[in-house]
């Protein structure tokens, strides 16, 4: 009994520290983790914040018709030129960056921000800025209530 009570200490001796040097690592890996969670988030925040801008300037540039075609019944199409500086002045408004751009015939909106996020911890990780891009469609609709 003596023999197996001494192989015990033994061996427990020889592992002192391997279960600081445990906790360590899953430290360091959990903080990692963290800071992924956690920017991923923001960075899913911030992509959808930029849908929705799209989504915005294109409504707003799709209410600039052409008023001529529209009033002497011939159909509701975008006035181009119209339709561009809205959604422009609606971005720049709001402080993105984007563009806008109109179909040939004059049905379709499409309206593109590009933003930059920033990460606030995956920075110390060496990770730069990531790209946010986010594209939105308006198509008009008439509506005739005579049929």
């Amino acid at each position: 009994m003596t023999r197996w009570l001494h192989a015990l200490r033994t061996n427990t001796a020889s592992d002192r520290g391997s279960v600081t040097l445990y906790f360590l690592g899953f430290g360091i890996i959990m903080i990692g983790l963290l800071a992924l969670m956690a920017d991923m988030g923001r960075y899913m925040k911030a992509s959808a914040d930029s849908e929705d801008l799209a989504a915005e300037a294109a409504r707003a540039a799709g209410q600039q018709i052409d008023p001529a075609d529209a009033i002497g019944g011939h159909g509701t199409v975008v006035d181009p030129a119209g339709a561009e500086q809205a959604a422009t002045d609606f971005l720049r408004q709001a402080e993105a960056d984007g563009s806008a751009l109109v179909s040939a015939d004059g049905q379709t909106i499409t309206v593109t921000v590009h933003d930059t996020y920033e990460p606030i911890l995956l920075d110390g990780f060496g990770f730069g800025d990531f790209s946010v891009t986010a594209r939105s469609t308006a198509t008009l609709v008439r509506t005739d209530p005579e049929g």
